[in-house]
Formats: C-alpha cells, structure tokens, sequence
C-alpha cells in the first residue's frame, strides 16, 4: 500500500498546468519544446491560460485518471466506496466527512459509489473550480499565489488574520520551498477536498467540536450566518449536550472521589484512588459514587446556551459596524471570558447544588428540590452564591491558557505537516483535550477553593473563611500541594472523559444529520 500511494501523490505534478509556468519551465530542455512555447509568441499568457484550461480533459490526464482509478478500486470491481477512498487516501489526512461529500457529489446515479466516468467527471469539475480558486487569489495573475495575497483573500471573506499566519498556511501548501504556491501545488492539495470557495479552506481550523471533559465547557467557536440559519448550530450544540451527558455520568465516580479529596483534605481523607472507592461504597453502596451527577448533567443546556448566545452578543458589539469582520485572537479571549462569566453567573446556585449532592451522606437529602430547600432555609440566598469569586476568577486563566495552547498546538501540526489537506478529527480532539487540561491544571488552585466555600457549611467543625483566609490556611496546614489535592482523579477522568464525550459526539451528529467540518449531512448536504 505504500509505494503504491507514493505514486499516487507524485501523480499530480507529472502534468504541470500550463497556466502556471515557473522558471523551470521556461528554461526546461529546448529539443522538447512544450506548446506553452509555441504559444507565446502569438497569444501571450493570458491567452494561453485561457485557451488551456486545466478543466479540459486531454488523454494525459485521462491516463492519469484511470490509473487513479485503478489503484483506488482495491477489489476491482469498476467502482470506488467509501471504504477504499479512506484506505487509498489516508496519508492525506482527509476527513471521512469530505470523502462523504466527494462521493454525495460524484455519484450522479445515486448508487452509493463512484464509477470511473463518474470519478472523472468528478475530478473535472473540482479541478475547473479550484482553478477558478486559484485565479481569484492569484491578484497579479503571475502564476503564483503568496502569502499576501492569501491574507488578503481570507480578509474579503471577514478572516482578519496577520501576514505571519498567511505565511504558515502557504507554508503547508508550499512543497518546492519557493514561499509560493503554483497550480499544481494548490491542485494537488485540494484534489480530494471537497471545496468550494475560501470559507471553506478557512474553516478548517475553526473549533467545531464542544468537548467536555467534565468541567467548563469548550463551545465551539465562530458560526456562519448559513449554519445559523441551517439550524446547523442547534444541532451541534445539541449534540455535545447529548455527548457531555453521556461523558460526565461515565466519569461521575472519579469526579466524586475529586470532590471529596478537595472538601475533605489530606487529614481528613487519606489513602489512594481505590481507597476512596471503598470508603464511598461502603458509606452509601454502589450507587453512592454517582451521587451529584443528576445535578451536573442538568447544568450543560443552560450552561451552554447562555454562553453561546453571551459569546455571539458580545461579538456583535466588538465588531461594531463591521459585522463580517473575525475576531482577533485577543478578542475571542475576552469574549469568551465574558461569556464564560456570565454563564456561571447564571447557573452558579446549580454548582453549589451539585457539590452538596456530591458530598452528602445517605439520607441527608431526598432530592435536588431537598437540598435547595434545606439550603435556603438554613443559610438563606446568599448561601447559593459562596465561592463564586474564585470561581470567577479561574474562568480568566482557564480560558486564556485553553485559547493560547490550542494555537500553539494547531501551529506545531500545520509546521510539521504541510502535506496534509486539513488536520483531521483525531487533531482535533487531542488538541481541545490537551489545551482544556492545560486550562485546567492553570485555575485548579481556584477551583479548589471555590469547592471549599461551597462545602463549608455542611462539614460539620469547618469556619467560614474568606478566600484568602482559606488559601492561607490550605498553605500553613497541607503546604503548596494542598492547593492541588484531589488532581489525581481529575487527571484520570481527562482521557476516558474525552474518549466517551467524542465517541457519543459523532454518534449523535450522525444521527442529526451534521458531518465534523459542520456541513449538513446526507440529502440535505450542499
């Protein structure tokens, strides 16, 4: 399989387009005289790429084609699925919801695969567009497209980037080292991607996943006006509520086990991981370890609604008058700090809630209702709101360490991968993953305090510090570490919790009918 794809990527460049001529070219062999050559005289180049356009098939690129075809038709039955386009493309990194849309295109008489006229048409009519691409952002008409002119063209379509990042996209189309793109390199790195305009090219990087791995929610990013009106949005938000839900009740036990070590301390709750199972179960049975995740799971819709719709707000009011205008990456720090605000501003009582649940004993509270009713009548209103300070405080190194190394990650793979089309799913996920720990791991102090001042009051013997007074005292009894009690379980419910949360998201927008890159899916696809 491997030097079979090997001929398969070189394939493209052994037939140079015409419309593109570089100076190898131009000085190639003069006993074989190409008809770019012969053409220049009489037309000049404009002409000449006009009068040769790559979308016409000539029998070069027929055989080109067919071998193509051939290589990718693995059981050799004269058609291609989509099983044999993800083998015979893996190297390239495209995503199965791309292979989907290819073969959704392609497939004229609607059979579920691709036959070689079919194939040929296909490739025809994609080359014709990503020419027309490729001349739209090739301002000067010199063959060559740079990184200025890319910057420019993902800014008519509100993508205000810096020309360091143009640099970094070009650098991962760019194959010769030339810093600039030909047609043949902008051809054969979009061959099998489905686009159809800079949008899309744009959209590749976009956060288009909520990941949650049991704590803050990382909604996805920037949404077009067309996904909006798609009720695109809606489904995908609905399919990481599904997802978070599923995710948080698989890793409820470790998340119990967290709160207790935090709440509870190095005096009070001594032993490892299993020794805190056993002490739980013994206390209250098997299902004791899940108490509180009711609670936890109820908070994800309005948590993720009011934060989703806080961010596009205060968006709107950052762009002011230029409504099509993306917001800088120091923008979307601040709005997403804002909006994270203000959604635990409005679900706060609920995380009080769930972390009186989680540390109750048996027969403390029947219920949800209980606990609220006995907290209002014992500690009043204010009761609902302790530890709201630090916990808005963490929000701040949460979101900013998350944002700073989810680019940094997404730069290190674009620099050290510049074959590949788009990064695909599993980068993705690892990168939300690892940047969500990060985030984590920076405002952990802060959660931990946040967790004591919700508890307080119903350990029994426990003063009403402040939250200097209690980090104080966290520092003189338990040392800088006691600021981190209970990580281990956090740490060991990242993987497992990200695993399931994907798992369960990708089920569920397939049954919703939406792909990973945030196109609709099957008939409704465009």
């Amino acid at each position: 399989m491997g030097p079979r794809w090997t001929w398969l990527q070189q394939a493209h460049c052994q037939d140079e387009d015409p419309s593109a001529p570089d100076q190898e070219r131009q000085d190639g062999d003069p006993s074989a005289p190409d008809q770019e050559r012969q053409n220049e005289d009489s037309s000049g180049p404009d002409q000449e790429r006009q009068d040769e356009d790559p979308s016409a098939p000539d029998q070069e690129r027929q055989k080109r084609w067919a071998e193509m075809f051939d290589q990718l038709d693995v059981n050799k039955d004269g058609h291609i699925d989509i099983g044999e386009l993800r083998a015979g493309l893996a190297g390239r990194g495209v995503s199965r919801g791309s292979l989907e849309k290819m073969v959704k295109v392609g497939d004229t008489n609607e059979d579920g695969v691709l036959d070689f006229e079919e194939f040929t048409q296909y490739l025809q009519a994609h080359e014709k567009q990503l020419k027309l691409m490729f001349k739209s952002l090739d301002r000067n008409n010199d063959g060559h497209i740079d990184a200025a002119e890319i910057q420019h063209s993902l800014r008519t379509i509100g993508v205000d980037i810096s020309l360091k990042a143009a640099t970094r996209i070009l650098q991962s189309i760019d194959k010769d080292g030339t810093m600039t793109i030909d047609w043949n390199e902008w051809r054969d790195y979009f061959l099998f991607n489905p686009i159809t305009n800079m949008e899309e090219i744009a959209r590749y990087w976009k956060r288009s996943m909520m990941l949650d791995i049991g704590e803050q929610l990382t909604v996805p990013d920037d949404f077009t006006e067309e996904e909006k009106k798609s009720g695109y949005v809606l489904r995908q938000l609905m399919a990481g509520a599904v997802a978070g839900s599923v995710s948080r009740t698989g890793t409820a036990p470790l998340d119990r086990l967290k709160v207790f070590r935090q709440v509870h301390g190095s005096v009070d709750f001594r032993g490892n991981v299993l020794s805190g199972f056993q002490y739980m179960i013994k206390e209250g049975g098997p299902w004791s370890l899940w108490r509180g995740n009711g609670i936890n799971v109820l908070k994800i819709a309005p948590e993720t609604a009011i934060k989703f719709t806080a961010y596009e707000q205060i968006k709107a009011v950052m762009r002011g008058k230029n409504e099509s205008r993306t917001l800088r990456i120091y923008e979307r720090f601040v709005a997403g700090s804002i909006a994270g605000a203000t959604a635990q501003t409005a679900i706060y009582p609920m995380e009080v809630l769930k972390t009186r649940l989680t540390l109750r004993k048996t027969g403390q509270y029947s219920g949800i209702a209980d606990c609220a009713k006995q907290i209002l009548q014992k500690e009043g209103v204010t009761a609902f709101y302790k530890g709201y300070l630090p916990n808005l405080l963490s929000i701040v190194p949460y979101a900013g360490i998350d944002l700073a190394v989810y680019e940094t990650l997404k730069f290190a793979w674009l620099n050290r991968n510049r074959g590949l089309a788009d990064p695909g799913v599993t980068v993705l996920v690892g990168c939300g993953a690892v940047s969500s720990t990060c985030g984590q791991l920076a405002s952990y102090p802060l959660a931990l305090i946040r967790t004591r001042m919700q508890a307080q009051a119903s350990v029994k013997g426990s003063p009403k510090l402040s939250m200097l007074a209690l980090i104080h005292s966290i520092i003189t009894k338990e040392g800088v570490a006691g600021l981190y009690r209970g990580i281990s379980p956090n740490l060991l419910k990242v993987i497992p919790a990200v695993s399931v949360s994907y798992a369960v998201y990708e089920y569920t927008r397939m049954m919703l009918g939406v792909d990973i890159e945030g196109r609709q899916a099957g008939k409704g696809r465009g």
